[in-house]
């Protein structure tokens, strides 16, 4: 009985163990595996920490996080690469990163050019940018263009391939392929679409850097979310080592090199210290993989190709701290060394993370074994043999304070014994407080943070739509630089950061959320036909009748009506760009198909989709639905070859004139017939073709006409069902003429013979 209890006691025992180091683990916040590295710049380009309100000049490599602030000065431009996207961002632009982890990348564009290529996204990752007027979501691979004008009033969206969500007050819309819509206001109600216009320089530049990407002979042995394997193409080969696999070997490279030597420390949270390389490949290498000293050089050895990485802000490991002193200047002084991890060997950071995230950012960067993993997060005085301390010149030591300083490595270090490496442990703390010199690395750019060009006070205060609700905004470093200095080199816990955030006075963000988080926001709807009246053009070879019909029909008259705006004859083009594909998807011709489905349906479909809807709405918005178009309207050519592509072969020749009338009916000159059709006999066909009724419908419409015209055409369609199989068989035949004989609508002599076809099959016809 005693030997049965023991057992429960123990059981128990490891039970609570269990619980309490899941909850443990689950009260941890881990920082994002993910960052937004600076790529590329051209120009002057500066940016502003996460919590600071100084600027500096902007370093290549740097990475970006959560509430880092950037600006491309005239004539300037840069690149952000995100995992498996890029941001590219034009002249004069501001943005700020509003949030950035595992899921989300949320930008704010207060001013400029973005243009976003997303390559692939994964699982509930969206990335998202935010403007004065809306903010445009993107769930799915494609590249997208987003231009601010100045003065914040207008917004352009541009989608070169993929499809997006924009959403404003009280309204969401989907943008799809091929489109490009330019609002104005915060409602998405004034708006105005055109063809994409030809590639300019900006297009260009990123759609090279595209291409660039899209060739990189890397991506062979990378996973593709290692964010910077596209420059190592340029500075390096690849070789296949027996024991290692394929590495990378850099050759542009000064003799007696090492890893982790050219360039300078900086503290990011909530990483803390965190290397930024100086060569322009310098970002893959130093924050993904290990480096193994192999033939009397460096190589580069990546991670596993199928798992994706976890970003770390050096892999190293540190030497000194308290006690650890090197000659500077004559004398003794605080000193800070480091070497880079080799193959195998396991990296532990220094900021407190839960035990998946320690396997994971260690399993994805090198190739160890779990229970190696595991002693090292469970016992902290692990006894390692490090290989890369043994290689010459591998380990670099500078002051502490050129350390904290963010000073230039390769100019500030100093050469240490052999005998004072050995002397102190491996850590994998760098045991040194930052300063504020630290978090804006001025020193290092070499510029002052009053000497940089940044935006102006009312472009950075400028408010912006979100339908993401963005995190709050960081701590300043002045508010952390105790909290700090009593943990020299450790990063502050996330729940202490989070409170100095919600702390901060002036924490207001100016981001004005549409669609809070915790409420389901509208489902996004797509776009009703332009409101400014654009024009609907090709996008480089697209097009765009294929894509943008869409929109209009599936608004309708609806949307029209709430805008209660008609467009200008140009504006029924925009719709071209979706309607063809709503109406094939209807399964309905585009012309003559909308009064002949009525006839079909009854009068009651009539009234909801035929002259009743668009009585409130002009008529190019009839075109778009496939409606003949009035004779104000110069796309009836484009209607009838859309009509010729989708309609069937002709299956009777005396319809097609009734079909010609359909088109009459919306000519002025049929107004006035429609006394002449008191009878209804000539309605039963006019539904089909003769253009008498619907004109009457049309014109109440249009307002000079009595709206008591619209009776009779609704009445006589029942009239017109009594003999359901002629009319079916009519209708038949009206589906299968072709079109274009409706765009004769000045051309009286062929509505009067359509008249009197009409009245001679009516008078052979059952009453």
């Amino acid at each position: 009985m005693s030997r049965m209890r023991q057992r429960w006691h123990n059981g128990m025992i490891g039970l609570i163990g269990m619980l309490a180091l899941f909850v443990s683990a689950a009260a941890l916040a881990d920082p994002p595996t993910r960052v937004a590295r600076l790529s590329h710049m051209d120009g002057t380009v500066t940016f502003s920490p996460a919590g600071e309100e100084d600027w500096a000049a902007a370093q290549a490599n740097r990475p970006v996080v959560t509430g880092d602030r950037l600006w491309a000065d005239a004539n300037s431009r840069f690149e952000l690469q995100v995992g498996a996207a890029a941001v590219r961002v034009g002249s004069e632009t501001s943005i700020n990163v509003l949030n950035l982890d595992d899921q989300v990348g949320q930008f704010q564009l207060a001013q400029g050019t973005i243009d976003l290529r997303v390559r692939r996204i994964e699982g509930g990752q969206f990335y998202e940018i935010d403007t004065p007027n809306l903010a445009f979501s993107v769930r799915k691979p494609g590249e997208y263009r987003i231009d601010v004008d100045p003065q914040g009033n207008t917004t352009t969206l541009r989608v070169f391939n993929g499809e997006g969500e924009a959403y404003g007050e009280g309204a969401a819309y989907v943008i799809g392929q091929g489109q490009l819509y330019t609002f104005t206001g915060q409602g998405l109600s004034d708006y105005q679409t055109a063809a994409l216009p030809q590639p300019d320089a900006f297009d260009q530049w990123a759609f090279d850097r595209d291409r660039r990407e899209d060739r990189a002979v890397t991506a062979r042995y990378v996973s593709p979310d290692l964010i910077g394997y596209s420059d190592l193409d340029e500075y390096g080969t690849w070789r296949d080592v027996q024991g290692y696999g394929n590495v990378w070997v850099p050759t542009q490279v000064a003799s007696g090199w090492a890893p982790y030597r050219d360039g300078h420390w900086a503290w990011v949270e909530p990483y803390g210290w965190t290397w930024i390389d100086d060569a322009p490949w310098g970002f893959a290498p130093f924050h993904y993989g290990r480096w193994a000293y192999i033939d009397t050089r460096w190589c580069w050895v990546p991670g596993p190709i199928a798992v994706r990485p976890v970003y770390a802000p050096a892999l190293v490991a540190f030497v000194g701290g308290g006690g650890f002193s090197i000659a500077v200047g004559g004398g003794p002084v605080a000193g800070i060394a480091w070497f880079p991890l080799g193959v195998g060997e396991v990296y532990r950071p220094s900021y407190v993370v839960s035990r998946s995230y320690f396997t994971n950012i260690n399993v994805s960067n090198t190739v160890v074994n779990t229970t190696v993993i595991n002693n090292y997060y469970n016992n902290q005085n692990v006894n390692v043999v490090y290989r890369n301390r043994e290689v010459p010149n591998a380990v670099v030591a500078v002051s502490a304070t050129s350390f904290a300083s963010g000073h230039d490595v390769r100019r500030e270090a100093v050469q240490v014994s052999r005998q004072d490496i050995d002397r102190h442990q491996p850590s994998a703390v760098a045991a040194v407080a930052p300063t504020h010199a630290s978090v804006i690395a001025a020193v290092a750019a070499g510029a002052t943070a009053a000497a940089v060009a940044k935006p102006a006070a009312r472009i950075l205060d400028r408010r912006v739509v979100a339908k993401a609700t963005p995190p709050q905004q960081a701590a300043s470093f002045a508010a952390k630089q105790q909290a700090l200095a009593a943990q020299p080199g450790k990063p502050l816990e996330q729940e202490k950061l989070q409170a100095m955030s919600r702390e901060r006075p002036a924490a207001q963000r100016n981001v004005q959320v549409v669609a809070p988080s915790g409420k389901a926001a509208a489902a996004p709807m797509p776009l009703p036909p332009s409101k400014g009246g654009g024009v609907a053009q090709e996008r480089r070879g697209q097009a765009p009748s294929a894509a943008a019909p869409q929109p209009p029909q599936q608004g309708g008259v609806t949307k029209e009506e709430r805008r209660s705006q008609p467009p200008t004859a140009a504006v029924p083009q925009p719709p071209q760009q979706g309607g063809a594909t709503k109406e094939e998807r209807r399964g309905q011709p585009p012309t003559a198909a909308a009064p002949q489905s009525p006839q079909e349906r009854g009068a009651a479909k009539e009234e909801r989709r035929g002259p009743p809807p668009t009585a409130n709405a002009p008529q190019p918005p009839q075109e778009r639905r496939g409606q003949p178009p009035t004779a104000a309207a110069p796309q009836p050519p484009q209607e009838r070859a859309a009509q010729e592509r989708r309609a069937p072969p002709p299956g009777a020749q005396p319809q097609q004139p009734p079909r010609e009338q359909p088109q009459a009916r919306q000519a002025p000159p049929r107004e006035q017939p429609q006394a002449r059709q008191a009878p209804p006999r000539e309605q039963p066909q006019a539904r089909q073709a003769p253009p008498q009724p619907p004109q009457a419908a049309r014109e109440e419409r249009r307002g000079p006409p009595p709206a008591q015209q619209q009776q009779p055409p609704r009445e006589q369609p029942q009239a017109r069902q009594a003999p359901a199989q002629a009319q079916a068989q009519q209708q038949a035949q009206a589906r299968q003429a072709p079109p274009p004989q409706q765009t004769a609508r000045g051309e009286p002599p062929r509505e009067e013979r359509g008249k009197e076809k009409e009245k001679e099959k009516k008078e052979g016809q059952p009453q």
